[in-house]
């Protein structure tokens, strides 16, 4: 049986850090899926990138011709809002990652304006480790398809 193609996209801005972050346990967790680093910026793409991305891309266009074909979309929530990550979400960066059909798994922030009704506040690896959960279950759930 020939194993479906599964495409990943993480994006950040800013540093990059979150999206590094992300990259970093999806691939440990499941090593043979390729992964996409999607930078607002030049900086965020490059971090993403020695995360251990497999190939990467910066800018508007990117993200949105990118956030259509994906079908695992990973980053900090503020890729939902226009203007957001600082600003540096456009607003037509954030319908498109709206618009993706992926499943959206979002990570809290604090520096974005937008609180979760989701109980007490966790430290960051919290987040991290149980985004990778549900990227893992929804890698499973592709291949079994």
């Amino acid at each position: 049986m020939e194993r479906k193609h599964i495409r990943i996209a993480v994006i950040d801005g800013q540093g990059g850090g979150i999206g590094r972050a992300l990259i970093e346990q999806v691939k440990k967790a499941n090593p043979d899926i390729p992964v996409r680093a999607l930078g607002t910026n030049a900086a965020a793409t490059a971090a993403m990138m020695k995360g251990g991305a497999d190939d990467g891309a910066t800018g508007e266009n990117a993200v949105i011709f990118n956030a259509a074909h994906a079908e695992i979309l990973l980053g900090p929530i503020g890729i939902l809002a226009a203007n957001g990550l600082l600003g540096e979400v456009t607003p037509a960066m954030a319908t498109a990652v709206g618009a993706s059909d992926a499943l959206k798994i979002l990570l809290p922030s604090q520096r974005c304006n937008i609180r979760l009704a989701t109980g007490e506040r966790a430290p960051m690896q919290t987040y991290l480790n149980e985004a990778v959960r549900l990227c893992s279950e929804e890698i499973a759930r592709l291949t079994a398809q």
